[in-house]
This record gives structure tokens, C-alpha cells and sequence, in this order.
């Protein structure tokens, strides 16, 4: 659909304008459709950013500092998501053996499964990407990298 009928608004101040807004639109609409995905498995999708960061870093423990850096979402509370995965039994923190100051953190098994669990929804969800060519994909890829800079 495109935006004009989506917000009900026929003009756009300029083109960049409408842009802006599409692009959040956009955002805010794949936001829903992972939002519905990841609630039957009780995470966020800032969770699961954090699980999915670790899972690269597997089976090397992670720093926390590694974490926020790498985060989608960087206004997101990286110690609060830890915390709350640890709780589920998905990671695990433990003192880093060289420096005390330094928690590390660890994806588990059960962490491990949970993204294996998620994969397959996950991916039926990204198929609504499909509207899109492999090429318009990368074009789209190329101009949202421009776009921040």
C-alpha cells in the first residue's frame, strides 16, 4: 500500500519529507510484524538482538560493552536485556578470569535452542520482504546506508 493511502495524506512537504515518513512508517510496520513473531516466545526483539549477537560470538563469551556496541536498538539498556535473558536461563554471566571488573556473558543451550526454536518463524516473517527482487533489495540496502551517511 502506498503511503499516501496508508496516512490518508495526499502532499508531502518535499520529497525528503515523505521519505522521512515512509521510512518510519516502514520501520514501524516490520516492527509489528517481528513483534508478533517473537511474542509467543516471550522476548523482545531487543532480547533477541542480544541473543543473536552472542550467537556470533559463540562459544566466546562476550563483554557487555561488546553487546551495547552491536545493538540494533543503541538507546536499548544492554545490562536490563542481560539480565532478563539470564533470568530465562538463556545466557549466563560470569567474571572475566583477567580483569574482575569485567562481566562476561555467555549464550547457553538453552539460549542456543531458543534461537533455533525462532528461526523458522522468523524467517516466514521476513518472507513478506518478498515483495521485493533480490536487486531492489540491494538497491534499497544502498540507499538506506547513503541515507545515514
Amino acid at each position: 500500500m502506498r503511503i499516501e493511502e496508508e496516512i490518508k495524506q495526499k502532499e508531502f512537504k518535499n520529497p525528503y519529507y515523505k521519505a522521512i515518513l515512509n521510512v518510519r512508517l516502514t520501520e514501524s510496520w516490520l516492527s509489528t510484524q517481528i513483534n508478533q513473531t517473537l511474542k509467543p516466545f516471550g522476548i523482545s526483539q531487543e532480547q533477541y538482538n542480544v541473543l543473536r549477537i552472542l550467537k556470533g560470538q559463540y562459544p566466546k563469551p562476550s563483554p557487555l560493552q561488546l553487546i551495547s556496541e552491536r545493538m540494533v536498538n543503541r538507546m536499548s539498556n544492554a545490562t536490563r536485556l542481560v539480565e532478563k535473558l539470564r533470568q530465562g536461563g538463556y545466557v549466563s554471566r560470569q567474571e572475566c578470569p583477567t580483569n574482575r571488573r569485567r562481566v562476561d556473558i555467555l549464550l547457553t543451550k538453552k539460549g542456543i535452542a531458543l534461537l533455533d526454536d525462532i528461526r523458522p518463524q522468523l524467517e516466514a516473517t521476513m518472507d513478506t520482504m518478498k515483495n521485493l527482487s533480490e536487486r531492489e533489495a540491494d538497491q534499497l540496502n544502498d540507499l538506506l546506508d547513503k541515507l545515514r551517511g
